[in-house]
């Protein structure tokens, strides 16, 4: 019994857990990380703040454990999907379309988690800045990954450089989230698509490529 009532509060911890950090994305997706407290997930929620409290212990680890849950959402929205997609020029464009998918979706209401957190904690420090630099570095580095997959199989020129490429790809996902989230422009989904895909067709081996 005693295991079975403690494997119970575990249990519904974790269910809690997760309904507050479900709420805390929703909010900072759109107010920022500033924009969470524990008494205001706890007043919104019907939960005791106290309980909320002893989850997360203070509104910096609300914060981090929001960045942390929303990493996990991106990975399962944007890298998931590209399982079975083998290495080349094919893989690079459906996961820049995976992206675009996610901020068009609004997996979160303010369009991508990560944009509306890094405009708000760029110019700061501590350890909330550090894991948001840190997601964002992991981002880059596995789009500037998956262009030099597709140079390593030959469906892309020898001669990119996929550090470049790679932030060109992302300077158009994350000018279509900017347009489309302060100006309610959709239309700049499909012009960051046009944009990508007429760039990867630059840099394609060879004519052929990317048709089909």
């Amino acid at each position: 019994m005693g295991r079975a009532g403690t494997d119970g509060r575990v249990e519904r911890g974790n269910a809690t857990r997760r309904l507050v950090l479900g709420r805390t994305m929703e909010i900072a997706s759109v107010e920022g990380l500033e924009g969470l407290s524990l008494g205001r997930i706890a007043t919104e929620l019907g939960l005791s703040k106290s309980g909320v409290f002893a989850l997360f212990g203070s509104k910096e680890e609300l914060q981090l454990s929001t960045v942390r849950a929303a990493g996990a959402v991106f990975a399962a929205e944007v890298v998931a999907p590209l399982t079975d997609v083998a290495p080349g020029a094919r893989r690079v464009l459906a996961l820049t379309r995976s992206w675009l998918a996610y901020s068009r979706g609004r997996t979160f209401p303010g369009g991508c988690f990560f944009a509306a957190v890094t405009a708000e904690f760029d110019a700061r420090s501590g350890p909330v800045h550090d894991a948001i630099a840190k997601a964002h570095l992991d981002w880059t580095a596995y789009v500037e990954q998956t262009v030099r997959e597709a140079t390593a199989v030959g469906e892309l020129g020898a001669d990119t450089d996929a550090a470049q490429l790679a932030f060109e790809l992302i300077a158009l996902m994350e000018m279509a989230n900017l347009q489309s989230v302060m100006h309610g422009d959709a239309s700049a989904y499909d012009r960051a698509g046009t944009g990508i895909l007429s760039r990867l067709r630059w840099a394609a081996a060879g004519p052929g490529v990317l048709d089909g």
